[in-house]
């Protein structure tokens, strides 16, 4: 089996900036009591006449470019996201006609705040097993359309925004850019966040879920790098699911990644589900924090208490 590599990133995120102080004014809350809690200073917001495919369009188009390919080259759209409003046609296949993408498969993956890296690992699984040979994975939410503005505990986690990735097979004899995923779930504490209802609205049970990633994530994000053959210590880039600085900062140090770039993208961007990896992993590479070729930890978590991770290499 040929191995695949990411070739380029990409990343989009709304012009509107929604500041601590605006959601002040809006809910009984403070930039004190946010920033201290989850670290998050700002956020953006999609405006109504921006939806998920929108999004997802401009990251993958960004992508695209930094890689030198054309829409016409894609044989396989993935995207990541549990904010869809229509069943059908799905992200995937809205993404493709806006890009004007000729007739790759088009699939829609929902694991949540974890969608990207189950997206990445599928992509890879499917170049190696000859299903495709160049793919575009896309991880994309708008979760202010399901958030409760009235909810202090929720409404001041959110952003909106998109982040992408071309895969490619490796050349024949090559080496692998994206190591084996370790992914799984714990299915009975799957309530402990969810995006129910009609209208949908996201809620989640914070303490369980933070009691749950502070014990259980280091060991699996650790099982992640021995399954790419490294140690933490070889990490140059660690990019963990951005829902909340309380939560990577002591999960980076607990996994023993001494000498990684840790990416904090929740700060400015607050907790973007299926796009903040991608977003995150895009930024660092935008701002030449790792360089081509470098070992980074991509590690999702959440929804379903999903969780994905691999080590890739920089494009």
């Amino acid at each position: 089996m040929i191995g695949s590599r990411i070739v380029a990133v990409g990343h989009y995120q709304p012009a509107r900036v929604l500041t601590n102080e605006d959601l002040a004014g809006m809910v009984d809350t403070s930039d004190e009591w946010i920033t201290s809690r989850v670290g998050i200073r700002t956020r953006h917001v999609a405006g109504p006449d921006e939806p998920v495919d929108e999004l997802a369009a401009h990251a993958a188009a960004k992508a695209l470019a930094a890689a030198g390919r054309t829409p016409a080259e894609i044989d396989l759209v993935l995207v990541a996201t549990s904010t869809a409003i229509d069943r059908s046609p799905n992200m995937a296949a809205r993404v493709a006609a806006r890009l004007g993408m000729p007739g790759p498969a088009v699939m829609d993956l929902n694991v949540v705040c974890a969608g990207f890296t189950h997206a990445l690992a599928t992509a890879d699984h499917a170049v190696r097993a000859g299903g495709a040979s160049r793919v575009l994975v896309v991880g994309a939410d708008k979760m202010t359309d399901v958030t409760d503005w009235t909810d202090r505990t929720t409404c001041v986690l959110v952003g909106d925004g998109a982040g992408a990735a071309v895969v490619e097979a490796c050349a024949p004899g090559g080496e692998a850019g994206i190591g084996p995923v370790l992914w799984g779930s714990v299915p009975e504490m799957g309530h402990a966040v969810r995006i129910e209802g009609t209208p949908p609205r996201f809620a989640q049970e914070g303490q369980s879920v933070y009691r749950w990633a502070a014990t259980q994530l280091p060991v699996v994000a650790r099982q992640a790098c021995e399954k790419a053959g490294l140690a933490p210590e070889d990490l140059a880039g660690v990019v963990l699911h951005q829902a909340n600085l309380r939560i990577i900062e002591p999960l980076a140090r607990r996994l023993g990644a001494v000498n990684a770039v840790v990416a904090r993208d929740v700060t400015e961007s607050g907790n973007t589900s299926a796009a903040s990896i991608p977003l995150a992993f895009s930024k660092l590479v935008e701002r030449g924090e790792v360089s081509t070729g470098d070992p980074v930890l991509l590690f999702g978590f959440g929804g379903n208490l999903s969780y994905a991770g691999q080590v890739v290499r920089c494009p």
